[in-house]
């Protein structure tokens, strides 16, 4: 059996050519999911090996924003905020619309909050309460805050060899989240983001995915990188899995955590509704998916996608692979709008990221074609000189505006440059403007509700997401469909056992984050409901994993 390293000890990665023979356990992912599995089998005294197809460490978690959405969590109460299993039952009831059962959605309620309390107890992982309410407080159960949990900065030089271990950050600024909510679209304090950066501190999905990974190896962990699964095999009453095509392993148990799909071409274009821009980790393949139905795993809700509307314009990279970023805040601000390609608003643009994806599946009729894409974003020059767009400084001097923001002197004009119908900007905005200069839109109901507002600008009067197109130049950029990651793959029980077509558990099989179906089935009850799920059903896995190996964990 592994034992546990001293905190001070310099994380060693295993090559696949150093890999032991067996173990109690094989977890094949490093995000979220796989630690957290890790972390309680190896609590219960497993012997387990973490398998990363990619060079660096944290999967989507560290490429992401790191919050999970935990009801009646006790972590709550330290900012005042106060919940209960029953109004926590009666929201996740409203959000999921009757697709949960009553067992699944106490189970959920109840696991994860004993999932932040394994975690707050026995790792490092730091979460606090997020003032951040539900996405629709007009629910039964909703909570003005306190669900969402967001990850404190995190310094990986805890262990040394840390940092270089894991995934750099993508476009996130090194702010956590609740510093983010803070500004209100504004950029962050520069002076903050060089203190951190010289500091070596991760924040948002990257302190997550450092505080897992150190307490993993902490606890004896042995974790490999460029180690991928290519085979998985029962072989008796054991599995083996084949590391890197050259190296066989054997385990009791395997928990498939190695991400969604969303970077095949070959599986998105046959399992989604319209095409996807994901802005996660580029190693997710769907080799999970792959590897579970090859040895006899269901799959279902594979239509289902963690969606949000992305910007790829300002041409950022990442792992080498063109990337994007979140939209959904810039479509919130005032003075902007989202349209398509007939110039027509389709939205209400303060709306949660996830929702708003979803309304790229709509179809136009009698064309087949979809009718929200392509979709633009529609600035006037007082939003720019106020917000940030893609992570671009504000600026008022139209010679300063970047390459990739198309600029027009008028609304025609602008139609014009980015293929949208003219007459039909012209008409959507001159309906958009008076009702907006009052605060108000009748159309969409933008800003209504307390989610809405609270990415909004509250200097902005009359109403923090809403304001008239009125001063020229005139910009937009276009909102793809994207992606957090794919939220449909293995089916598995409450327990996270892999379930084959006979709806029976294959034998020690598990699976847990985005290569299984999301426990919520396509309903995203907060934000944070992504690491929610994955987190969730995870320590479920663990938990059981740690019960057959003869072990109770806390």
């Amino acid at each position: 059996m592994t034992e546990p390293r001293p905190a001070a000890d310099r994380l060693l990665l295993t090559p696949v050519s150093g890999l032991a023979d067996r173990y109690d356990l094989v977890v094949i992912g490093s995000g979220c999911a796989g630690m957290t599995a890790a972390l309680v089998a190896r609590g219960a005294g497993a012997s387990v090996l973490v398998l990363e197809k990619a060079d660096r460490l944290g999967g989507t978690t560290a490429a992401g924003g790191g919050v999970m959405w935990a009801p009646n969590n006790h972590l709550m109460g330290a900012r005042d905020f106060t919940d209960s299993d029953e109004d926590a039952a009666a929201y996740v009831r409203a959000a999921t619309d009757g697709r949960l059962s009553e067992e699944e959605i106490s189970w959920y309620v109840a696991t994860a909050a004993e999932a932040v309390r394994f975690l707050d107890e026995n790792s490092r992982v730091d979460y606090s309460a997020l003032f951040r309410p539900d996405y629709h407080m007009e629910w039964p159960g909703a909570t003005p805050g306190g669900r969402g949990l967001d990850h404190r900065e995190f310094d990986p030089s805890v262990v040394p060899g840390l940092a270089e271990a894991l995934r750099p950050p993508t476009y996130l600024p090194l702010i956590t989240m609740d510093e983010r909510d803070q500004l209100h679209g504004a950029a962050p304090d520069p002076t903050l983001l060089e203190g951190r950066a010289e500091r070596g501190v991760r924040t948002m999905g990257g302190a997550l995915a450092g505080a897992l990974t150190a307490s993993a190896w902490e606890a004896g962990v042995v974790i490999s990188t460029s180690a991928p699964a290519t085979g998985l095999q029962r072989a008796g009453d054991t599995w083996r899995v084949t590391v890197a095509g050259e190296r066989e392993v054997t385990a009791d148990r395997v928990v498939i955590a190695s991400g969604g799909f969303e970077w095949s071409p070959e599986l998105t274009g046959t399992l989604l509704k319209f095409p996807i821009t994901p802005i996660s980790a580029p190693s997710n393949t769907g080799d999970g998916l792959k590897l579970g139905m090859a040895v006899g795993a269901s799959f279902t809700e594979t239509t289902d996608i963690w969606g949000v509307p992305v910007i790829t314009a300002h041409g950022a990279e990442y792992d080498g692979r063109p990337g994007g970023r979140m939209g959904n805040v810039e479509a919130t601000l005032p003075g902007g709008i989202v349209v398509n390609a007939a110039g027509r608003r389709f939205v209400n643009e303060a709306l949660n990221y996830h929702d708003f994806a979803r309304v790229f599946a709509n179809i136009a009729p009698g064309t087949s074609d979809h009718a929200n894409i392509p979709a633009h974003l529609v600035m006037d020059s007082r939003y720019v000189s106020r917000y940030p767009v893609a992570g671009h400084p504000v600026f008022s001097d139209p010679q300063d505006a970047p390459e990739w923001l198309v600029r027009a002197e008028t609304l025609t004009g602008l139609a014009e440059l980015i293929g949208v119908d003219a007459a039909g900007l012209e008409e959507t905005v001159a309906a958009f403007n008076p009702a907006a200069a009052r605060g108000e839109d009748p159309e969409f109901g933008r800003g209504a509700s307390a989610q809405d507002r609270h990415l909004g600008d509250p200097a902005n009067e009359p109403h923090p997401c809403l304001a008239p197109l009125t001063e020229a130049p005139f910009y937009a950029v276009r909102l793809h469909p994207g992606v957090l990651g794919t939220a449909g793959g293995l089916r598995a029980d409450l327990d996270g056992r892999v379930l084959g077509w006979d709806g029976l558990p294959l034998p020690g099989l598990y699976a847990a984050g985005n290569c299984s179906a999301t426990v919520f089935k396509d309903a995203y009850p907060g934000g944070g409901a992504t690491i929610g799920s994955a987190i969730t059903r995870a320590y479920a896995a663990g938990r059981h994993i740690a019960a057959s190996l003869g072990s109770v964990t806390a």
